[in-house]
């Protein structure tokens, strides 16, 4: 069974934080709330972690878990070759519920399942979420639900359907946003969309038109 923790004041939320963080040294899983729902969350950079969170989930390895970090200097770690356009989406909805997959560094210890050479990588804007990620180092993270039930907007619902798998439930009340974050495949000479989300293509084509790039809709 999990362990739950509230984040209503300052020594809660460092109790919480910590405890998170230690469960994720260890190679458990936590759930942890996010500027749009709750995810499921393992070391990024320890394979039986991620396996444990695709199995909690009932996904394959062809459904890999996006990474979340805490500061976006930390992008130019796991992934490179980023196009100047994808830079400016980052300028312009970092952090928040956009998700770049972008050509991975070949150089990286892990094994997210099967990337074909990719990560996709969102900086969430939400302050317990980026405190753990400070101390964790990147997280993969996906939406804490079983494959093909909705995503989780409060602990309850995600202690209901992946509590038995993970050790720490990290509760900072219901998800801000609710909606999935909106995700952008950056690796070719023009951007696409996979999946509409938050972000609506309309938002983020503004920030890109004056560079004279656009994306297209792919989702």
């Amino acid at each position: 069974m999990s362990a739950r923790y509230a984040t209503g004041t300052d020594e809660e939320r460092e109790e919480a934080v910590e405890a998170a963080s230690l469960a994720v040294q260890r190679g458990e899983l936590i759930v942890l709330p996010t500027d749009t729902v709750y995810g499921i969350g393992a070391d990024a950079f320890d394979p039986a972690a991620v396996r444990g969170l695709l199995a909690a989930k009932g996904r394959g390895r062809e459904m890999p878990p996006p990474v979340l970090i805490s500061a976006a200097t930390t992008l130019d770690a796991l992934a490179v070759r980023v196009p100047g356009y994808a830079r400016a989406l980052v300028e312009a909805f970092w952090p928040g519920p956009l998700t770049l997959v972008c050509h991975q560094q070949t150089s990286l210890q892990w094994d997210l399942g099967d990337t074909r050479g990719t990560v996709a990588v969102r900086m969430p804007d939400h302050e317990v979420a980026r405190e753990i990620l400070e101390r964790t180092g990147p997280l993969a993270v996906s939406s804490a639900n079983k494959t093909g039930m909705p995503a989780a907007t409060d602990a309850d619902q995600a202690a209901e359907m992946l509590g038995d798998d993970v050790a720490v439930i990290v509760d900072a009340g219901p998800a801000p946003g609710g909606e999935a974050s909106t995700i952008v495949d950056v690796t070719g000479t023009q951007g696409r969309v996979l999946r509409l989300g938050a972000l609506s293509l309309e938002q983020l084509n503004e920030v890109l038109e004056p560079l004279g790039a656009t994306l297209t809709d792919e989702g």
